[in-house]
Parts: structure tokens; C-alpha cells; sequence
């Protein structure tokens, strides 16, 4: 799983799961775009990489942001061979009736949406690179009704579609997509929310199956194949990465 010549941009890189990603990229000899809403994180991890890293800043839900973004990773290393759709947000546990408006928007703006634009902003140029691949970040969540609430519940099977779907549309151009599913994992998405009661007390049971927390660096691990050319002929692949809480 060599990386050398490439170039991978990584969103919510600043910490968690996506800093593992972008450090795991590095190691393998790529360039990586370490990006993250938070500067100031996005630019520790860029530091901790070194000279292979450059950070950036953007809000995957705002295109204008996004089409910086894209801009700071072209004109900075000429190109984008992978990307890896990893920024993303938690809800408060909510169900269907209790969730505010607000919060369904905000997280579906961010998970899905946020998802897309970053795609759509990036396969111009993969297409004219003649490849490229994608890997996303859903969850359990993306494959079950009752692993978090109902925003994203809802983001994240939506992100499991549209894997789907850019996998089987642009096949042909040597472009591949597939997304990992994370069970529990050692990460801050959840750090300072307050969850609904009574979804939380709904959603205990299963919650508890998955009960081993896996550690970022084993998501990494996880993306760096699917994005290498081991796996060459995997595409449009959902790979649940949790311990075998999916099999339960």
C-alpha cells in the first residue's frame, strides 16, 4: 500500500478518526490535505506530519467553503488522488418525534450534504486525472434504525446511497468509492452533548452490543486499503469496520 506521488485530502483530520487517517497516508508516502472546521487543530496535526502535510480550513456544508478547499488542495499539490470524506457530527439521540428541526437540518447539512459537496467538488478533477478513489466515513448507524438517533441515522444511510452511487457512476472512469462503517471508536464526536433520555433509554440495548471500542488508527487502516491499489477492483464496497457488532 504505497502512497509516493500521491495526494490525499482528508476532512475532520483535526482529530479522531481523521487525523489517524492523515497521519496513516503520510506514513504511506503520500502529500495530504489535513483539513478541519477548526484551524487550529487541523493545523497541530499538519505540524505533527511535517513536511508531507499542508492544514486547511473549511465547513463541509457551505460550498463556497468547500470550493477553497478544493482550490487550496489543487493549487498546493496539483492534484487529488484520494479523498476521504470523513468530517462529520453527532446527534443528540433523538427520536423521530422528539428531534428539533434545527438539529435534523444542521446534521444532515454536515454528514450528507457536507459529503456531497466535497465530492462533487473533487471529481472534476479526479476525472481529469483520468482516477481516483473515495473513501467515506458512514457508520453503524448507515445500516441500522437503532445505533443513534434519527438525524443521523438518517445522514448516514445516506451516505451508504451515495457511495453507492458514485461507485456505480463512474466505474468506467477509474474512479472507485466505498465507505467504512465504524462501530464504537475511541474519538470526540460525542465530547459535551447532551443526549434525549428517552432515545438514549430506546437505544440502549443495541448500543450495548457494540460494546468494544476500537481505536482510530484501526478505521485508518481500513481506508488506507480500500484506497490503495490492493484493492483495486473493490468498488461501491459498505465495510463494516466494528468488531462483528454487524453480525450480530
Amino acid at each position: 500500500m504505497n502512497f509516493d506521488d500521491r495526494v490525499a485530502l482528508v476532512t475532520g483530520a483535526g482529530s479522531g478518526i481523521g487525523k489517524a487517517m492523515a497521519v496513516a497516508f503520510a506514513k504511506a508516502g503520500a502529500r495530504v490535505v489535513v483539513c478541519d472546521i477548526d484551524a487550529a487543530t487541523a493545523g497541530q496535526v499538519a505540524a505533527e506530519i511535517g513536511d508531507a502535510a499542508v492544514a486547511a480550513t473549511a465547513d463541509i456544508g457551505d460550498d463556497s467553503s468547500v470550493a477553497a478547499l478544493v482550490e487550496t488542495a489543487v493549487s498546493t499539490y496539483g492534484r487529488i488522488d484520494v479523498l476521504c470524506n470523513n468530517a462529520g457530527i453527532m446527534d443528540t439521540m433523538a427520536l423521530p418525534a422528539d428531534i428539533p428541526l434545527a438539529q435534523w437540518e444542521r446534521v444532515l447539512r454536515v454528514n450528507l450534504t457536507g459529503t456531497f459537496l466535497v465530492t462533487h467538488a473533487v471529481l472534476p478533477h479526479m476525472l481529469r486525472q483520468g482516477g481516483g478513489a473515495i473513501v467515506n466515513t458512514a457508520s453503524e448507524a448507515g445500516i441500522r434504525g437503532a445505533a443513534a438517533g434519527a438525524a443521523y441515522t438518517a445522514s448516514k444511510h445516506g451516505v451508504v446511497g451515495l457511495t453507492k452511487s458514485v461507485a456505480w457512476a463512474y466505474a468506467k472512469d477509474g474512479i472507485r468509492c466505498n465507505a467504512i462503517l465504524p462501530g464504537p471508536t475511541m474519538t470526540n464526536i460525542a465530547n459535551g452533548a447532551t443526549f434525549d433520555p428517552t432515545g438514549s433509554a430506546r437505544l440502549g440495548p443495541v448500543l450495548a452490543l457494540g460494546e468494544r471500542l476500537a481505536q482510530p488508527e484501526q478505521m485508518a487502516d481500513a481506508a488506507l486499503y480500500l484506497a490503495s491499489d490492493a484493492a483495486s477492483f473493490i468498488n461501491g464496497a459498505i465495510v463494516p469496520v466494528d468488531g462483528g457488532w454487524s453480525a450480530a
